[in-house]
Parts: C-alpha cells; sequence; structure tokens
C-alpha cells in the first residue's frame, strides 16, 4: 500500500466521519436547530461572549481534539507499529473525540453558553459543583500522567527517539 493511498484514505474517512456521521449526530442525537440562536450572539458583552467567525472556532476545537494526537500518536507508533496507531488515530477521532467535543459543546450551548462544573452545579446543588470540577482537576491529571507514563515508556524503550522529540519542542 503507497503512503499516498494510505493518506488518502484517512482523509477521506475523515471528511466522511465529519459530515455523515457529524450530519447524523447533529439531527437524530442531538436534534440541532439552524434557527437556535447562539449564546456569544444571545448574551454578547465583547468579554466573555464574543461572536467568532467559523474558522477559528474550528481552529480551537480542532487543536482541542488534536491536541493529544501529536503527543501520543507518535509513541502509539512507535509501541504498536504505525498501522494500529493510524486506525487508533482515525477511528478515535472520530467516534471518540468528535462525539465528545459535539456533544459537551451542544450541552454548553443550550446551557447559555456554562461549563460542565457550572451546569452541574445549577441542575444539582452547588457542592455538587465544585464536587465535579475537582473531579475535573483529578482527570486532568491522570491525563498528564498517562502522556509522562506513554512518553516515558517510549524513551525507555526506543532511546534513539528522545533527540528528534527534543528538537520538535520548539515547533
Amino acid at each position: 500500500m503507497t503512503i499516498i493511498l494510505i493518506i488518502f484514505s484517512a482523509a477521506v474517512s475523515l471528511v466522511c466521519g465529519y459530515f455523515l456521521y457529524g450530519r447524523w449526530l447533529g439531527t437524530k442525537l442531538f436534534s440541532l436547530n439552524a434557527m437556535f440562536v447562539v449564546p456569544s450572539i444571545e448574551f454578547r458583552d465583547e468579554h466573555d461572549f464574543v461572536p467568532t467567525p467559523t474558522p477559528i472556532v474550528f481552529g480551537h476545537h480542532f487543536t482541542s481534539i488534536a491536541g493529544t494526537g501529536p503527543i501520543v500518536g507518535p509513541a502509539l507508533a512507535i509501541m504498536w507499529g504505525w498501522g494500529p496507531a493510524l486506525i487508533w488515530v482515525i477511528l478515535g477521532s472520530i467516534f471518540i473525540g468528535g462525539m465528545h467535543d459535539m456533544a459537551v459543546l451542544v450541552v454548553s450551548l443550550r446551557n447559555r453558553g456554562m461549563t460542565i462544573g457550572e451546569i452541574a452545579g445549577r441542575l444539582l446543588n452547588p457542592r455538587v459543583r465544585l464536587l465535579f470540577l475537582v473531579l475535573l482537576l483529578f482527570a486532568l491529571w491522570v491525563v498528564l500522567a498517562i502522556f509522562g507514563w506513554v512518553i516515558a515508556d517510549v524513551f525507555v524503550q526506543f532511546p534513539e527517539a528522545i533527540l528528534p522529540d527534543f528538537f520538535q519542542i520548539p515547533i
């Protein structure tokens, strides 16, 4: 299989996932309505709520979902081989990351742009808000620990990967 075919197949998978699966999620699961007024327009204050061009919003959310990819993706490719890592990155981006990000955005949009902690506090009680935020902090620590563990494991198993990774840091 040539690299061009692999890149083309991955790109087609991501585009189909975006348009087909994304449209299905929007219509069937979340019942999105194009007439809905988003919080950045409804509560515009030029500080917290500012309407932003679509490419900027796309960029922010793309980096959110792809943030772990450049770190863990090559590490998984070194440990598992490029085939399983590529499948994980493509399918994980579509069915896990994309679905998660879309769900969080929809929940936030339907709750006046609130964060998940604020929503939990409003729906249940203020103590739940604090508990949820603490749990999110611990979850973030776990994610960071896993990043560190995966990268450390790669460096131990493949010391020749240290120097190329070191030189990519400024990028």
